[in-house]
């Protein structure tokens, strides 16, 4: 069963999070123009964790999801998505825990690791070297995207983020807001993270990169190949079995 519950963040923001099973808490971040339902409930990845024997705190990230998605420039900070998670972890006692990332979700992850965060075990999905390091030439195809559609400069991929902007009922500016609150990651970042890391994408996904170079990059990584490319991979059960696997290991 799964319970949606409200918090309060650094700045006021009231944000989503969502609850399921008992055990070891792992915290759960989705992707770009998604939510923790559509990212990690609906493909089965929660019941897998949790039948595994963790609990699952899955939150909507700001600007997705329930809740928090401001217009305003203040509210949208540098790191502000790591600093939600700060936040969240706070709010929940969390000291003990694993962290799981997908696409920005997996970016936020490394933000939060790179800041200080010090969870057991994580999982970075859908990410590779150049979504790390080197987020600004994704970032401004999405920028152009939002806010010139089909307009855009690649028309295909200006189609398909307005039609998930549409169908997520999400707000342009709050996704620009996002964007605008990337910041820099660099190589000697990543090495000086000694936690265990599991990176993981599908076999035709190097959208963000190659996750083997930035599995190298890390100080205590292993990269893992599934089938699947960006947006199909989160479907495959051996995501789930990966994200499990590595968790209790």
């Amino acid at each position: 069963m799964i319970s949606t519950d409200y918090f309060s963040s650094f700045d006021g923001q009231r944000i989503a999070f969502h609850r399921a099973g008992e055990g070891r808490p792992v915290l759960m971040l989705h992707g770009f123009l998604a939510n923790a339902i559509q990212n990690w409930v609906e493909p089965g990845i929660v019941a897998a964790v949790v039948e595994a024997g963790f609990q699952v705190i899955a939150p909507d990230l700001r600007g997705h999801g329930q809740l928090a998605a401001p217009h305003e420039a203040e509210a949208w900070p540098g790191d502000v998505l790591a600093m939600d998670q700060e936040a969240l972890a706070a709010h929940l006692g969390l000291i003990e825990f694993d962290l799981v990332g997908y696409s920005l979700g997996a970016r936020t992850a490394v933000r939060c690791l790179v800041r200080g965060m010090r969870p057991g075990r994580c999982v970075l999905g859908g990410m590779g070297d150049s979504g790390i390091m080197q987020a600004g030439a994704r970032a401004a195809m999405f920028e152009d995207s939002i806010r010139n559609g089909e307009a855009a400069k690649d028309p295909r991929a200006g189609k398909y983020i307005q039609a998930r902007i549409r169908a997520g009922g999400l707000s342009p500016e709050a996704l620009l807001g996002v964007l605008a609150s990337f910041v820099p990651t660099t190589a000697a970042d990543l090495a000086g993270l000694s936690i265990p890391i599991l990176v993981v994408s599908g076999r035709d996904d190097d959208d963000n990169g190659s996750p083997e170079k930035l599995a190298l990059t890390l100080a205590n990584a292993k990269a893992q190949r599934i089938d699947g490319n960006h947006l199909t991979a989160v479907a495959e059960p051996a995501l789930a079995a990966a994200i499990t696997g590595w968790l209790t290991a």
